[in-house]
């Protein structure tokens, strides 16, 4: 069950990314994606590996595709090749982070106090959290990351923003979601919550409504990544996730 889910999973991470670039070079063992718009985002400009790949020959594969960036930023969906690319990377001067696969079992809540919101919506409390998290960052960066959100509605049949509001009206917390109803796949991305709102249950708001939003359109592979070595993994993991694969991530400036 998990290995088919797995293989799911990382069909629609790299159709995602393909759909999302606006343009894509493909390459021995995988892709790149380049995006002029947001040439300040990693995330959009990067090298994917989702075949099979001579780990030896990866370091000069991303000069080939990423040469006219000031970073390389590659992400291995596989973990047997990620875990060997990973030294032949370290030694070109990449630093490597684990990431988990990690699925949705059992019912989907009922939902939350949240709904979907555009854009504009979460713009300012995203600015600020991204300040407070790349203080040294300048604000063509700060704006790349925020606007690069509206690029993603490329990426899938059905993009939603999903935040909870405080009395006040102002999104306390938010998240993507982004579903391929027709695979039955769905994908929870960047759940984050403003610090002057943290632990008061919004974010559990926006991951129950997520969660039923993408249960009511047939998405039965819920899933969503986490950092192997941050905190949120167990969160996610009391809200009903469980991991069934990890993916690589490699960065160099």
């Amino acid at each position: 069950m998990s290995e088919s889910e797995l293989k799911r999973v990382n069909a629609f991470l790299a159709a995602f990314a393909r759909r999302q670039a606006e343009r894509v070079v493909d390459l021995p063992g995988g892709f790149a994606v380049h995006d002029e718009t947001f040439r300040r985002s990693r995330a959009n400009n990067q090298l994917f590996i989702d075949t099979p790949v001579d780990a030896e020959a990866l370091p000069a594969l991303a000069e080939r595709a990423l040469g006219h960036l000031p970073h390389r930023t590659i992400s291995v969906l596989d973990d047997e090749s990620g875990t060997a690319c990973a030294e032949p990377l370290i030694r070109a001067g990449y630093t490597h982070s684990v990431y988990l696969v990690m699925l949705h079992t059992g019912q989907a809540p009922a939902g939350g106090r949240a709904e979907e919101v555009d854009l504009d919506a979460i713009r300012g409390p995203l600015t600020r959290v991204l300040r407070d998290f790349l203080p040294d960052a300048d604000d063509e960066v700060v704006r790349h990351l925020v606007d690069r959100r509206g690029a993603r509605r490329r990426g899938a049949d059905s993009v939603h923003f999903v935040g909870a509001r405080t009395e006040e009206g102002e999104v306390a917390s938010w998240a993507d979601l982004y579903m391929d109803p027709a695979a039955g796949t769905a994908q929870i991305e960047d759940l984050n919550t403003s610090v002057a709102h943290l632990r008061r249950g919004y974010a559990d708001a926006v991951l129950s409504a997520a969660l039923r939003l993408a249960a009511d359109r047939g998405c039965g592979t819920r899933f969503l990544i986490a950092d192997a070595e941050d905190w949120p993994r167990h969160w996610y993991e009391r809200r009903g996730f469980s991991v069934i694969g990890r993916c690589h991530g490699f960065d160099r400036s």
